[in-house]
């Protein structure tokens, strides 16, 4: 099989790799998280004027028609550099589901939102009492005169707090734990009746708790229906995993490397610590864990995009793989690199603590292995 990048893919690649490097070192990155909005406005800005908040758009709706391949090239290189601008919860999570909807009006109002501007949208599904599981709903929509009167509280919003408006997943019919009866819903953050909690998680990101008291969401901001909702969501989630992966893949690569570098200068009783046999199997161990994570995302990305849902196997392998190998290799890497591997001047924590994050979004190890094995 041909791996080798389209000119296009080439060019999205280095461009995103160039502006991690000049605008992504552990200083401003550590500056940028501690702003009023959790991430940089400017860079926000500079990501719509390049087209990647749109890359994954479809061309009649003002985006670039790519797919889950160019998803991951992006993701890969802004996993490098821990990049905090919500390019995933937005375009590719909330703004992927609102251009897979046959709703146009939602689509000409609220992609621009995702396209360019200062604004940007969230999707809003985990509840808690979910347990990852997407279809574990008790947030309620009741259609009345015209409107849906929406209750219910959604957890870990990801920039939530800052979001213009959310997809919101409810229940109109059935049990709490059926994947019927479930409708999605945009949902604009200035209507009456949402209590919003934001607030900094471990890995120097932004959260939300949304509150809904009985909020009237116009019956025209009906995303999606009971009988394609359930599908809409699967799908959302899908990319949400594809693109935390290959996030999770870029810090992978950097944290094996700087490891093997660091263990080839220091010293000790007068040697590298490289050249100890220890440190040379748990680094051949490192490398090896982050060939198999990258090949099961290359392959798991391509099912996606000639199969769609049909994947859905490959993903959960994928998820489970990316969350016990990452976790390995930060760990290992804060280990070899010493106490230093746990300060804030050393990006080598900053990673552990975002590797952690990645592997409780959308469904931790455990969570997508027994996935896997129900399939």
């Amino acid at each position: 099989m041909n791996f080798d990048l389209t000119p296009e893919q080439q060019l999205i690649q280095d461009s995103v790799a160039r502006f991690v490097n000049e605008h992504y070192s552990l200083e401003q990155r550590q500056k940028t998280i501690r702003s009023k909005t959790g991430f940089s406005a400017e860079h926000w800005a500079t990501m719509g004027d390049l087209g990647w908040r749109g890359l994954v758009l479809p061309e009649d709706l003002g985006g670039f028609g790519g797919n889950q391949l160019d998803t991951m090239l992006v993701m890969e290189q802004f996993g490098k550099g821990m990049v905090v601008e919500p390019l995933l919860p937005s375009s590719v999570i909330a703004g992927g589901a609102i251009a897979r909807s046959d709703n146009t009006h939602l689509q000409s109002t609220y992609l621009p939102l995702a396209l360019a501007g200062d604004q940007h949208l969230a999707f809003a599904w985990a509840e808690p009492q979910g347990r990852f599981d997407l279809f574990n709903i008790s947030t309620t929509a009741r259609l009345q005169d015209g409107h849906y009167v929406l209750n219910g509280h959604k957890s870990m919003v990801t920039n939530g707090a800052t979001a213009a408006a959310w997809v919101v997943s409810a229940r109109v019919a059935g049990e709490q734990m059926d994947d019927k009866g479930i409708v999605l819903l945009v949902v604009e953050q200035d209507t009456p009746g949402i209590n919003i909690q934001g607030f900094a998680t471990v890995d120097g990101g932004q959260a939300a708790e949304l509150t809904f008291d009985n909020v009237h969401v116009s019956a025209d901001n009906l995303l999606c229906d009971t009988e394609t909702a359930a599908a809409h969501l699967q799908q959302a989630a899908v990319d949400g995993l594809l693109a935390y992966s290959a996030e999770a893949i870029g810090m992978m690569e950097v944290l094996y490397k700087d490891t093997a570098s660091y263990t080839s200068e220091r010293e000790q009783f007068d040697h590298p610590l490289a050249q100890f046999q220890v440190v040379q199997h748990r680094l051949v161990d490192m490398f090896m864990e982050y060939e198999q994570c990258k090949s099961l995302l290359y392959r798991a990305t391509l099912e996606t995009v000639q199969s769609g849902l049909e994947a859905l196997p490959t993903v959960h392998a994928l998820k489970y793989m990316i969350g016990k190998h990452g976790i390995f290799i930060a760990e290992n890497a804060v280990q070899l690199h010493g106490g230093m591997g746990m300060t804030e001047e050393l990006n080598i924590g900053h990673f552990l603590k975002r590797m952690l994050a990645i592997d409780a979004a959308f469904g931790n190890a455990d969570y997508h292995l027994s996935k896997f094995a129900d399939i």
